[in-house]
This record gives C-alpha cells, structure tokens and sequence, in this order.
C-alpha cells in the first residue's frame, strides 16, 4: 500500500463502467461519457495503444466485437483507428486527449491501462502520463498488471494509481493482487477487486488497513449490494447503478 493517502473523491463516486453505455450508445465513446457526466457518475474507461503510440479510449484488444473490422488494435494508428465505426452507431474510437478535452474535470475518471504478461505496458504508462501531466482534474490510473502502479510509483508519484484484481477472469493476471510481494512493489493507492472475489480474506485486510477498496463490474441488485457491504466504491453498470 502506498504510504500517502488516497484522494477523498475516490471513494466518494459511483462510476460508469466503460461509461453509461447501452442500446444505441457504446462503450467508451464521448457519448457514454456524456451521459455519465449527465447522471452525475464518474466514468471508468479502457486504455489500448495505437500503433504510433497514442493512447485510445478501447477495451478490446481485437476490433471485431466493437468495430466489425479486422486485426488488433495496436496494429492500426490512432487516426486509423478514429476512422472506424463504433458498431450500428455514429461514436467511433478517439484519442485519451480527445476524452480528457470531453470530460474537462466535471466528473473524476479511472483510466484503467490495458496490459498482458510480457506486453510493453511501460510505453503506454508513459504516453498516458504525459497526457495527465496537463490534465488538472481528478483521475487515477489502474491495471490487473503490477508494473502500471510500478512505473506510476517511480516516474510519476504524484498520479494516483490502482492495482485491479480478480481471481475469477482469466486475463493472466489472475491472483496477482493477494501476492504480498506484488502490492509491495505497486505501492498502490487503491486495489479495485472483481465483484465476485469480494468475500476473500485479503480484500477484508486491505480495507481492515484502510485501504480505499473499489469492485467491479455490479451489473445486478445483487452484486450491487455485495459491493456496498465489502467496498468503498463500486465501478457499475446496467442492472448495477441505482
């Protein structure tokens, strides 16, 4: 855990998974961050890396299931990627600069980076930074891989920075949040826990510790309730926001 303390706002916010996404509005496009601002909701929203290095507002590492088009995302470059199509609608992908100018400090934002085992995470940890660096609004940084909050830690301290964790997705990061050794490394400031791996000993710790503790995704009633009984603050979507 980090030896500061996390902001206040952390833990003070619903936020919108991938945005207020559904029928007609897709997931991190400027529209779903729009109607998250509008319903009073941070935003959570995923980082991809475009093949010239610039940070893209894009979950999947494939552009089949978003865009119908072939290949991966890091293959094509930014403006590339900003020509395709958000499926059956008229959002399409856009630069993280492009989303901060959109969300300009009305609501605070998880910028979650994606990573995998062995992919060159550090040059996206650095191209976000730079962009944060004149971004004087609430927003922290997150990943399921330790080396996120590492660099964060070392080359930009002042960043708040989250370690994401689950025992339940498999993403090759499974488990990694309840090694000793990794939170010892990350120095996180927050751990965001999948929402089915609440009830384990090491998230009850960390909060034990004061740790801010935050989950993810609460689609339904139930999981939403599991959330509010075991964490600070839930990262929502559908069936989840109240």
């Amino acid at each position: 855990m980090s030896v500061r303390a996390a902001p206040g706002w952390l833990t003070a916010w619903v936020f919108a998974h991938r945005g207020l996404h559904g029928s007609g509005v897709p997931e991190n496009s400027l529209a779903a961050a729009e109607g998250a601002i509008a319903r009073g909701l941070g935003i959570e929203c995923d980082i991809q890396r475009s093949r010239d290095d610039h940070p893209i507002v894009f979950h999947d590492w494939d552009l089949a299931r978003l865009t119908g088009a072939t290949g991966v995302a890091q293959e094509l470059t930014a403006d590339a990627l900003e020509a395709l199509s958000l499926l059956g609608t008229d959002q399409h992908p856009v630069r993280l600069a492009t989303f901060l100018e959109a969300v300009a400090g009305r609501v605070p934002l998880l910028i979650e980076i994606k990573s995998l085992p062995g992919y060159d995470v550090e040059w996206t940890c650095a191209s976000v930074a730079w962009l944060l660096d004149s971004y004087k609004h609430d927003v922290a940084v997150m990943s399921f891989d330790p080396r996120v909050p590492i660099w964060f830690a070392a080359e930009t301290p002042t960043i708040t920075r989250g370690l994401v964790g689950t025992d339940s997705y498999e993403n090759g990061f499974e488990g990694v949040w309840r090694d000793p050794d990794a939170i010892a490394a990350a120095q996180p400031d927050f751990l965001a826990i999948d929402v089915r791996d609440l009830a384990r000993p090491e998230a009850a710790a960390w909060r034990a510790a004061g740790g801010p503790l935050l989950t993810w995704t609460v689609r339904s009633p139930e999981t939403r309730t599991t959330g509010l009984a075991l964490a600070d603050a839930l990262i929502a979507e559908g069936g989840g926001l109240a």
